[in-house]
């Protein structure tokens, strides 16, 4: 492992939602920003988490599209 990357960029894209998880069971998991209100649901928590981490953008087939 290398010392200087970030615990986050090593862990790949589970590291943040590992950490953000945390954050919730901790209860210090803020929806919008640090000064929002707390998340109170883990579905919520994992809709976060997964939008951190980038693993919430699906690609859409091309003959479902709506205009």
């Amino acid at each position: 492992l290398m010392p200087h990357m970030d615990l986050d960029k090593r862990r790949g894209k589970g590291g943040k939602v590992h950490k953000v998880m945390g954050e919730y069971k901790r209860g210090e998991l803020h929806s919008g920003s640090k000064h929002g209100p707390l998340v109170t649901s883990k579905e919520q928590a994992v809709a976060i988490a997964m939008s951190e981490s980038g693993q919430a953008k699906k690609k859409r087939s091309k003959g479902k599209r709506r205009y």
